[in-house]
C-alpha cells in the first residue's frame, strides 16, 4: 500500500511543480510562498482546530488529527508530549520552508525541464542518510535505480549547456541544489518523526507554522523593499500550488506512516513527478532541447522501473 501512495504522491508532486512554475511567471517569489502556505493552512484548518478543540471530529479515520494517533506508545503523558510533538513539527517548518524558498527561486529563472531531473537526485542523499540513521538496505534493482539517476544527472549537464545553463557558474542551479540537500534532510527527518506523531497532525500544523514564518519573512524582506523587486500579480497558479503539496503530502506521510515503508524507496519514487512536470514543460511552456532531455528523462523512467521491482 505504501508503494501506491509513493507513486500517487509523485503525480501530485509533478503538478505542484507545474503549479509553481506557472504562479513564478514574472512575479514575486516571496508573496507566492506565503499565499501558498495561507491556501495550504485553510485546506487543514478543519484538522487544526479539531486538533485543538480535541473534539475527536476525525477519530478512528486516515484524517485523525490528534497528535499521537497510532502511535499510542509515544504519547507520553501530560501536557509536556503534545509541546513536545509541536516543537518537532516547528523544526519541519523552518527546515522545508528553506528548501522551498531555495527552490521557488531556482524553479523560477529556470526552465522546468531542468529542475525536475535535478530534484531527482534529492533521494540519492536521503538513501545516504536512511543507510546511515535508519540502517536501510537496498537490493541490486534499487542500487540500479540509483545509478541511472545520477548517470541522467551527468548527461543533464551536458545537454543543458545548449540552453546557456552553465552548472558549475549558473547560481540558479546552486539555488536548486541547495533546496535538494535541504529536502533530503526534511525526507530524513519526516521518517523520524512519522514514528512518533499521525500524518494529520504534521501536515495540518507544520502548514500552520509555515503560513507565520512567512508571514514575518515577507513583512521583513518583501514588503520594505516591495517596490525595488519584481512585483507580485495574483495568479490562479496560487491556490493550485497549496491543492496539489496538499494532496501529494497526505499521501507521502501516509505512506510513511506505515511501519514497513522505507524513506529510501519512498523518496525515490516520488522523483518520478519528473515525468509529470517534463510533460507539462513541453505541452504548457513550451520548453527547448527536449530531444537531449528526453534522454534524461527514459533514465528516470526506467530507474523508477527498476526501484519498483526492487521493492515488490
Amino acid at each position: 500500500m505504501w508503494l501506491a501512495l509513493a507513486f500517487v504522491s509523485a503525480a501530485l508532486l509533478g503538478l505542484y511543480d507545474t503549479s509553481k512554475k506557472a504562479a513564478l511567471k514574472d512575479n514575486s517569489v516571496l508573496p507566492v510562498l506565503f499565499f501558498n502556505t495561507l491556501f495550504s493552512t485553510i485546506i487543514f484548518s478543519p484538522f487544526i482546530i479539531d486538533s485543538i478543540a480535541g473534539g475527536g471530529w476525525f477519530a478512528g479515520t486516515a484524517f485523525d488529527s490528534s497528535p499521537f494517533a497510532g502511535h499510542p506508545e509515544t504519547s507520553g503523558t501530560g501536557e509536556g508530549s503534545v509541546v513536545h510533538a509541536h516543537l518537532l513539527i516547528i523544526i519541519k517548518a523552518f527546515i522545508v520552508l528553506a528548501s522551498w524558498i531555495f527552490g521557488y527561486f531556482g524553479i523560477k529563472h529556470l526552465p522546468i525541464t531542468i529542475v525536475g531531473p535535478i530534484n531527482a537526485t534529492r533521494p540519492v542523499l536521503v538513501l545516504i542518510g536512511a543507510m546511515l540513521i535508519f540502517g536501510e538496505r537496498l537490493n541490486a534493482f534499487q542500487w540500479t535505480g540509483v545509478i541511472l539517476s545520477m548517470v541522467s544527472l551527468y548527461l543533464l549537464s551536458i545537454s543543458s549547456k545548449k540552453e546557456q545553463v552553465d552548472f558549475v557558474h549558473n547560481r540558479w542551479i546552486w539555488f536548486v541544489a541547495a533546496a535538494a540537500v535541504i529536502g533530503a534532510v526534511s525526507g530524513l527527518y519526516d521518517k523520524y518523526i512519522m514514528q512518533q506523531l499521525s500524518p494529520m497532525f504534521v501536515q495540518s500544523w507544520y502548514n500552520l507554522y509555515q503560513m507565520i514564518i512567512m508571514a514575518v519573512v515577507c513583512a521583513i524582506l518583501w514588503y520594505p523593499n516591495r517596490k525595488k523587486v519584481t512585483p507580485f500579480h495574483w495568479s490562479w497558479a496560487i491556490p493550485l500550488i497549496s491543492i496539489f503539496i496538499a494532496a501529494a503530502d497526505f499521501a507521502y506521510f501516509s505512506a510513511l506512516n506505515q511501519p514497513d515503508s522505507m524513506i529510501s524507496v519512498v523518496s525515490l519514487i516520488r522523483r518520478g513527478s519528473v515525468i509529470v512536470s517534463f510533460a507539462c514543460g513541453v505541452v504548457l511552456f513550451r520548453e527547448r532541447n527536449l530531444k537531449a532531455k528526453a534522454l534524461d528523462l527514459l533514465l528516470i523512467i526506467i530507474g523508477m522501473v527498476f526501484i519498483y521491482l526492487g521493492s515488490r
